[in-house]
């Protein structure tokens, strides 16, 4: 609990009797000492008598102030005592079993998972079904909604070509974007003709789609995005929106070239890239080259593994680091920093290939070289015969820079001589569309078997979110599946359809690990096998330039070692890499207030895979506030009543109950939920039981302190109390109570404990900062924090206050004050 006051000024303190002028010749420093003693007693004085500590802690309400007992309200009553010890007998303590709690979780997230790879099913089985039943048409008219024009007129008020009436409609289940729930849309790059007859027999196909979109919204309404990204190049995407160009008037985004396309289209991948920078490749030629090599590191994923050899008369690595191995193709090692006779350069890369595959290290399926060239006029039949034939373990795909085509034979014998793809490159437009090809050769064994393997993605940034929610909480990954031509006559050739995928919010997963059963410091985290961040709360993925925020450059790169420092040999980190079940208790140094403050604590983590996903799921309890949770029981008429004070709130980012799934409840903030679920107003409500339960708790006994604070403002003196503005209390439920002692438009700080202000109410992400610096204090103590220049409106020297105190109930709350600094 906290209050906002006013700290004494000396001025006031010599007013009202404490400091003393007249001081004997007792020195400077017993002089400063007396001012120092007087100054902490009043300011303990009013921090305890404007938060009302000793109230919540069923103290007598008076305070020893130097040698004499001071009522807080002399004359008047406090209007009725805490309900504690009405209740204190039926109380219930129940200790914490991180390991069961972390399996529950983990098999809650696993059944929510199922149902998205369920949805992803129906829709490859229905785009499998449709491509079986339909006979491409060459002359085929066909007019469908392109997301581009949809509700667009010309000059006469007539809908433009493939741009009808759609209707759009706000909806917060997609972050109150325009969408239209009962029908998709097409959305085509700029360079893809929208009346070709390939995409408008694959977009006509598709149309069987539709329906499923919208089954599996029906089935799962925690669905967020569903689409089916074509090998031709047509995305279609449910719900529609209107889709909008760059400021150049450009479609630049093709689903052929996001990372869940690429994964589900190919199994994993050990790639060694030779290019050539001899003499001749100058000026546009090593341009493209570079463009080239940029491309197909883009194809790239954390399950591909790669190296980059240069060579002209002789060979060398682009990263000596790297030198002879292959390395994992996360953000990080694809950042190339530049770009030998071609045969030391293959036979180098035969070997790197060679050594992996045989030590059972790298992707451990797909293995490929390519050569980036502008000629070739070696024999390199002996390096074949020797390292890859017969057996032709490695593929050699081969791209000719330029418009000679005198050397076109040989490099096109290389790549087909060893199952692989031969392509010219002549200017940088053809760059994106040729290195896309070595995509389909790869994946064809997947596609002639019908592997519909299920892929999960690494984290990726919802962009929609950066304004509205925790840093951590930005990210999403994709599960994404393959879809292929079932036709008889197509089999033999491999032919990939294209990818269906859908799109799952890790904030959707992150609720299914409740706050307020980890306790003030505790959390969940997920990452991948590996190794890498899903969702942690010191994971940032924003930088601030300027007014804007923007993605860092690796954001979702980020490895588990960077946030979770292990004194011991990364024991955390191999054990989740390897989907094992365990428990570890680690001292930990947590940074909160930006940095400014740390705290000390002892931390047991507790982790499990989640079946079925890459993933594993780590929970966090730290010694002394998760090891406990106090089960209240209250009945429920006399928990409403209480419920229903205007100086009581919830914290809404919490699910007390699941609004988010009927779009009648989408409107309700979660104290209205809770109260609707109560009184039987909304029996379809699904509601946390246990967590209401503790609501109520809290509720009861917390409510003598609305009167008190009350009671407290009409009796306040101007004259020698102005400057406490507020105060407040939160419990471990999420429920808070404030009170104002002044006017709202008084209040110094007009952000604090509104929902721009992140740090100072219950979130998702955590507690609130005072919540959790008072919780590392003893009882009765209280701990400051002084709005810094930067924080505070209008900048110059501080203004505010903030002063909190753990209080020593077993409802754990915590309370202050909230004071204007003179």
């Amino acid at each position: 609990m906290e209050v906002e006051v006013e700290l004494p000024n000396m001025a006031r303190l010599c007013r009202i009797g404490i400091i003393n002028t007249d001081f004997p010749s007792f020195g400077p420093f017993f002089r400063v000492k007396s001012w120092a003693d007087a100054f902490g007693e009043e300011l303990y004085s009013i921090v305890t008598k404007y938060s009302g500590s000793l109230l919540l802690q069923k103290k007598n309400p008076k305070i020893m102030l130097q040698t004499q007992l001071v009522d807080f309200l002399p004359g008047y009553i406090i209007p009725r005592e805490l309900k504690y010890k009405d209740v204190e007998p039926t109380l219930k303590i129940k200790e914490v079993d991180g390991l069961e709690l972390v399996k529950k979780f983990s098999e809650q997230m696993e059944s929510m998972l199922r149902r998205k790879v369920e949805a992803v099913e129906r829709l490859v089985e229905a785009a499998e079904d449709a491509d079986l039943n339909h006979e491409y048409n060459s002359s085929l008219e066909f007019d469908y909604y392109n997301s581009l024009l949809i509700n667009d007129k010309d000059e006469n008020d007539n809908y433009v070509e493939l741009g009808d009436e759609f209707i759009l409609e706000p909806n917060e289940h997609f972050n109150n974007l325009l969408v239209n729930t009962t029908y998709s849309d097409i959305q085509l790059p700029t360079n893809v003709y929208n009346k070709d007859p390939a995409i408008l027999n694959g977009v006509y196909m598709s149309e069987a789609l539709n329906p499923i979109f919208v089954d599996n919204f029906e089935r799962d309404p925690t669905l967020t995005w569903q689409y089916f990204g074509s090998s031709t190049g047509f995305f279609r995407l449910y719900p529609g929106i209107k889709w909008l160009p760059d400021e150049n008037g450009v479609i630049s985004f093709d689903c052929r070239n996001r990372g869940w396309y690429i994964q589900a289209a190919t199994s994993p991948k050990d790639i060694v890239i030779i290019v050539d920078v001899s003499g001749s490749m100058k000026g546009l030629r090593m341009t493209i080259a570079k463009h080239t090599i940029v491309t197909i590191l883009d194809t790239l994923g954390e399950n591909d593994f790669v190296n980059i050899i240069a060579y002209n008369d002789y060979v060398h690595f682009i990263e000596p680091c790297f030198k002879g191995i292959l390395v994992q193709a996360d953000r990080d090692n694809r950042e190339a920093k530049g770009v030998g006779t071609v045969s030391k350069a293959l036979t180098e890369s035969f070997k790197i290939l060679r050594e992996f595959r045989d030590a059972g290290q790298g992707g451990l399926c797909n293995q490929a070289i390519m050569l980036i060239t502008d000629g070739a006029v070696e024999d390199y039949e002996a390096v074949f015969e020797k390292y890859n034939w017969p057996d032709r373990k490695v593929r050699v795909f081969t791209y000719l820079i330029g418009r000679e085509v005198t050397f076109a034979p040989n490099v096109k014998w290389i790549a087909c001589n060893n199952k692989g793809y031969y392509t010219q490159i002549s200017t940088l437009a053809d760059v994106q569309e040729n290195v896309m090809e070595y995509l389909h050769v790869l994946s064809r064994p997947m596609v002639i078997n019908h592997d519909h393997d299920i892929i999960w993605t690494e984290a990726y940034m919802d962009s929609a979110l950066f304004a509205s929610q925790a840093q951590s909480l930005l990210l999403m990954t994709t599960v994404a599946m393959p879809v292929f031509s079932k036709k008889n006559e197509t089999r033999s050739h491999g032919i990939l359809l294209g990818v269906v995928g859908s799109d799952v919010p890790l904030r959707e997963l992150l609720k299914l690990a409740p706050r307020y059963k980890l306790g003030v410091h505790g959390y969940a985290f997920l990452n991948t096998n590996n190794g890498y961040i899903l969702s942690h709360p010191d994971l940032r993925p924003l930088y601030k330039e300027g007014k804007k925020l923007k993605p860092k450059p690796n954001y979702n790169s980020v490895d588990l070692s960077e946030v979770e420092w292990e004194d011991q040999d990364e024991i955390l980190r191999s054990a989740m890499i390897n989907g094992e079940t365990g428990y570890l208790s680690m001292d930990v140094k947590v940074p909160v207030d930006k940095g400014k403050r740390v705290l000390f604590l002892t931390n047991d983590y507790f982790f499990t895979d989640i079946s079925g996903t890459p993933f594993s799921l780590g929970v966090v309890l730290s010694r002394g506030h998760g090891e406990y949770i106090l089960l209240g029981n209250t009945s429920v008429e006399e928990g409403l009543h209480d419920l229903l004070q205007p100086d009581l709130s919830l914290a809404n980012e919490w699910i007390y109950c699941i609004t988010d799934i009927d779009p009648d409840h989408r409107k309700l903030s979660q104290l209205e939920a809770v109260i609707r679920f109560l009184t039987g107003e909304e029996p379809d409500l699904e509601c946390d039981e246990e967590l209401v339960q503790e609501v109520l708790f809290d509720a009861v006994v917390t409510a003598p302190m609305e009167a008190y604070w009350t009671t407290l403002a009409l009796n306040m003196s101007l004259d020698t109390e102005a400057g406490v503005e507020m105060a407040f209390l939160g419990t471990r439920a999420g429920l808070m109570r404030s009170a104002l002692y002044v006017g709202s438009e008084k209040i110094s700080n007009k952000k604090f404990l509104t929902q721009k202000d992140k740090e100072s109410i219950f979130t998702m992400d955590h507690f609130p900062l005072w919540y959790r610096r008072a919780a590392e204090h003893p009882p009765g103590s209280f701990i400051y924090s002084i709005v810094s220049e930067d924080e505070s409106e209008g900048g110059g020297l501080p203004k505010v206050v903030t002063v909190s105190t753990a209080v020593s109930v077993s409802v754990d709350g915590k309370m202050g004050i909230a004071a204007d600094l003179h």
